[in-house]
């Protein structure tokens, strides 16, 4: 019987990788993102995989879109066996004192209320289904370890995200419930493109920064997917293997 997995954010880049290699690998896959037009032309993509795609839009730091968008994946497919929680958004690099706070509530609504929300309602139906279990994977950051300079509100958010990989992964053992973590460099995608132009660094200096094709990080995501329940990829760390990160500044 196919796996069921739920990506967020998968209208574009990474998650739209990522939700084609699921596809691939013959799961069915709910697609979820604000745009609902880029979701359908993700999905349009797909056509080989057609009844295997279901297209929700939502914004997942609404709960009762989350709600719905759970109710929608259980009513077509009966089950839930992965989410990704790769929704999230970057915001200009500006000094801390003049980050406006609509831009840090933003961030964090994106970046760790969407993942708390989704979190929550996945281990509601992994808990309840049978057989029992699941697998959730969170879209980390490089910057879930060292930030970049003038980054306060994505670091804070990706550094969260880190806290709550470790505490649904301790919670789900109980459950069969594995979370793990997976920490991109500069994946090449719409938000990365700046990268080709040149990046601050730490030193007050500007480089252009390598990046790595999507493909690769859906191909990591796969793997933790792959992995029977009774093994857990905790945190992975995919990169350009040039890139300034370590010994970053």
């Amino acid at each position: 019987m196919s796996k069921t997995a739920i990506v967020t954010g998968a209208g574009t880049g990474v998650g739209k990788a990522i939700a084609a290699a699921l596809l691939k690998d013959g799961y069915h896959v709910v697609v979820t993102g604000r745009r609902s037009q880029v979701l359908e032309s993700a999905a349009s993509e797909w056509s080989a995989h057609a009844g295997k795609v279901l297209v929700v839009p939502a914004d997942v730091s609404v709960p009762a879109d989350v709600e719905r968008l759970f109710a929608e994946t259980i009513k077509t497919f009966g089950r839930l066996d992965l989410l990704v929680n790769n929704a999230g958004m970057s915001a200009p690099a500006v000094p801390i004192e003049d980050v406006p706070f609509e831009t840090w509530t933003a961030l964090v609504g994106a970046n760790l209320t969407g993942a708390f929300l989704c979190t929550q309602a996945a281990f509601r139906q992994m808990k309840a289904q049978a057989p029992q279990g699941g697998r959730i994977i969170n879209n980390g950051s490089i910057s879930a370890t060292t930030p970049r300079p003038r980054s306060a509100p994505y670091t804070s958010t990706k550094h969260a995200i880190t806290g709550l990989t470790k505490a649904s992964a301790l919670d789900g053992r109980p459950f069969n419930i594995a979370c793990g973590q997976i920490d991109i460099g500069n994946a090449s995608t719409e938000m990365t493109r700046a990268m080709a132009s040149g990046v601050l660094q730490a030193d007050g200096s500007t480089s252009i920064e390598p990046t790595i094709d999507v493909g690769i990080i859906a191909d990591a995501v796969l793997h933790m997917a792959s992995l029977p329940l009774e093994a857990n990829v905790l945190t992975m760390t995919v990169m350009a293997t040039t890139m300034p990160f370590v010994g970053r500044g």
